[in-house]
């Protein structure tokens, strides 16, 4: 574990570069072990006019140093607490700068106590089939994971690794065995994953939020009344600066480079302070330097107090190195787990000796897949019988050998000019909120989210800007298609075409963009819910009620230039109606587009939508009459809205009484409008019933895409 090196090294002269130095480089510590620098100053100014020669003072003094801690004064605050990459000794980014600001975040996040997981024979199977039994991904694993610790699981792809990490996080419960405790207490899931937060391995991020807007809106929702409107926008700059995201705070989430992502991932879940955060592969996708700024800023959490837990594939040997604690596993099993310098020693001990110049980490997989034989249950027994414990002792540089536990946590006494504060988890608050199960009400989560849905749809250009531009331009050729033919005995039949396609084109541009909301969505969803920002009931009356506004307005822009461009009767009732039919309709096809994106994935979503528009259009009484439908057929035009739609509108424009029509020919059959709507057969139809039958499929689609919503989170645990 890193030692603490205190350093007087400002004086009313100022800074003694040489003694920082020397100080540092006689330390005795560890060449091995990574080290944390306490550097006091005599004023404030001291330290910012030469912040930039004193980074360069700290990054050479000593190989080992991963943390310094700078102070003013013994009565001041800390003015920032940040890692330092031990290969070229700069600090990482924005977030290494001294900077004043960064004092009132580390005292304005919640307090929090710290958290520490055990587990023991955990056991998790899943089902191959009907008739081929259970595989066993997990195998009876056992091990704990300590704040103030950065600890890593390790792994080949099948190993087991995610799938422990989900269960330790209680995004997975199902098929699930054995204990789980909580600061030596069974675990309770429900009040464990208020005080966690999970963040995945893909940045879900909502693309047309900008940061500063997603910090907000997050602080707002996590953090609730426990924290008053100004204390809340305190936070979010703090959480921003310290995270070296302050200068992209104005650039829209779908802009940011790969690594502002990861870090407004991590930023958006640090605004509560969680004590235990789980990152699953959290370097996946980045390069070389924003893989160690990631690994940097982890570390730099642990060393705050945090149980910090991530799964890792194959890091390098500058990011192996950084973790303090390692779980290794294999097929399920545990072949390792311990500190991590202590990995090469226990592999030394099997006769399995990693070659010089070679990365711990490659040798250590290596073993794991079987390249050096199969070992693993040899190591797996050396683990059972407790033969990793004799390797979590550190040699310092005198060969001696002292426990690692004692450094493992700060006494508590220390004074707070001696003491690492990177976020303080001093408190013995628990994270609860009383009987609420979200920090925020769920009317307050419903206008938070209703804000924010309405925003990002104003800025989606393809949801928003596109489909008004189809409904003009589409509405403008229809109506110069169709010019004055709605008041023309001898058109009649053209212009029933003409509402048939009105339907068509308002059922498709309602259902199509829908069946995208949530399968693109689902991630964020995911990760937003789990970790407790919302409930889904909130989430989901506030999307589809972001959208209501904009089913209903563009279909009016569509029907206006339609309806007079045909020259339908000019009649406010009759407008009104067809208006009120065609809205309708459109809020169906909505609702339906809902929910097959909620109960299917997205290839099947993009099938699934289309193809069951035909049996709707082949039942809606346009091709088929309803009298000419086969007897055992007629009852599907009963569940088909389309019909509704289609008898709605001919009732609209044809129905009530409607006067002799005008006929420019010798004949037309159809110059009394109570015939098209007799060899239609919706003769006897009812324009309220119509209504409220659109009425009745739009409640019900509404409820079985929130249905298969709830189905679809439950069933991923």
């Amino acid at each position: 574990m890193a030692g603490l090196l205190e350093v007087d090294v400002c004086n009313d002269s100022g800074i003694s570069f040489e003694q920082l130095k020397e100080s540092s480089t006689v330390a005795k510590f560890s060449k091995n072990s990574p080290m944390k620098m306490e550097i006091r100053a005599n004023s404030l100014s001291c330290l910012q006019n030469n912040s930039q020669s004193l980074n360069k003072a700290v990054a050479s003094s000593n190989p080992n140093l991963v943390h310094c801690n700078y102070l003013a004064s013994r009565n001041e605050n800390c003015l920032t607490n940040a890692p330092v990459d031990s290969s070229n000794g700069l600090k990482k980014v924005n977030n290494t700068a001294l900077n004043l600001q960064r004092t009132v975040l580390l005292n304005t996040l919640p307090k929090r106590s710290a958290v520490d997981i055990a587990f023991s024979d955990v056991s998790y199977s899943v089902s191959e089939g009907l008739r081929k039994g259970f595989k066993t991904i997990l195998k009876n694993v056992s091990g704990k994971f300590n704040s103030g610790e950065l600890s890593a699981i390790m792994g080949p792809s099948g190993a087991g690794k995610s799938t422990l990490m989900n269960i330790l996080a209680g995004f997975l419960v199902s098929n699930v065995s054995g204990d789980i405790l909580v600061n030596g207490s069974e675990r309770c899931l429900r009040r464990f994953r208020k005080s966690a937060c999970y963040i995945m391995q893909e940045d879900c991020l909502v693309p047309h939020l900008t940061v500063l807007e997603a910090m907000k809106y997050a602080a707002y929702l996590k953090l609730g009344s426990r924290a008053s409107g100004s204390e809340k926008n305190v936070i979010v700059r703090e959480v921003l600066e310290s995270l070296g995201l302050h200068e992209c705070q104005n650039t829209r989430t779908s802009n940011l480079s790969g690594g502002q992502r990861k870090r407004l991932a991590i930023a958006l879940e640090l605004v509560n302070n969680p004590p235990v955060m789980f990152f699953d592969e959290p370097t996946s996708g980045l390069d070389s330097a924003s893989c160690m700024q990631c690994i940097a800023l982890l570390k730099a959490l642990a060393y705050g107090g945090r149980t910090i837990v991530c799964t890792i594939h194959q890091p390098s040997a500058r990011i192996f190195e950084q973790f303090d604690q390692l779980y290794m596993l294999a097929d399920g099993q545990c072949i390792y787990k311990g500190v991590t310098s202590g990995l090469v020693p226990f592999l030394a001990s099997a006769g399995l000796h990693c070659p010089s110049y070679h990365n711990p980490a490659d040798f250590a997989m290596e073993v794991a897949i079987g390249e050096y034989g199969e070992v693993a249950h040899k190591l797996i027994l050396a683990v059972d019988s407790g033969m990793c414990n004799k390797y979590t002792k550190i040699l310092d540089e005198n060969g001696t050998i002292e426990s690692d536990e004692k450094d493992l946590k700060l006494p508590a006494e220390q004074s707070p000019s001696t003491t690492v504060k990177l976020n303080l988890l001093d408190s013995e608050e628990y994270i609860d909120y009383g009987g609420d199960t979200f920090p925020t009400s769920g009317w307050n989560q419903f206008v938070l989210l209703f804000h924010r849905s309405f925003i990002c749809i104003l800025r989606d250009q393809v949801l928003t800007r596109l489909r008004l531009s189809s409904y003009l331009l589409v509405g403008l050729l229809i109506g110069l298609l169709y010019f004055q033919i709605g008041n023309e005995g001898s058109k009649v039949l053209s212009n029933t075409g003409s509402l048939f396609f009105s339907q068509l084109f308002l059922m498709f541009n309602a259902m199509m963009p829908t069946l995208l909301t949530f399968p693109m969505e689902l991630s964020v969803l995911k990760r937003e819910h789990m970790n407790y920002w919302y409930s889904l009931k909130s989430y989901y009356l506030a999307k589809t009620l972001a959208d209501l506004p904009f089913q209903i307005i563009f279909p009016m822009f569509y029907i206006i230039i339609v309806y007079f461009l045909s020259d339908q009767p000019q009649d406010t009732s009759r407008f009104f109606m067809f208006l009120g039919i065609c809205v309708m309709l459109s809020l169906v096809s909505q609702s339906s587009g809902f929910a097959i994106g909620a109960a299917v994935k997205l290839e099947a979503a993009i099938f699934l939508g289309p193809i069951t528009t035909i049996p709707l259009l082949l039942f809606s009484g346009f091709f088929v009459t309803l009298e000419d439908i086969p007897y055992y057929l007629q009852w599907v035009s009963y569940i088909t809205y389309v019909r509704y739609g289609f008898e709605g509108s001919l009732l609209a424009i044809y129905g009530n009484d409607r006067p002799m029509l005008n006929c420019n020919e010798s004949y037309c059959h159809y110059r009394a409008p109570v015939k098209i709507l007799d060899q239609l057969g919706v003769k006897h139809g009812i324009w309220s019933v119509d209504i409220f039958a659109l009425l009745g499929f739009f409640l019900l689609f509404q409820l079985i895409a929130f249905v298969a919503l709830k189905w679809k989170l439950k069933a991923q645990r």
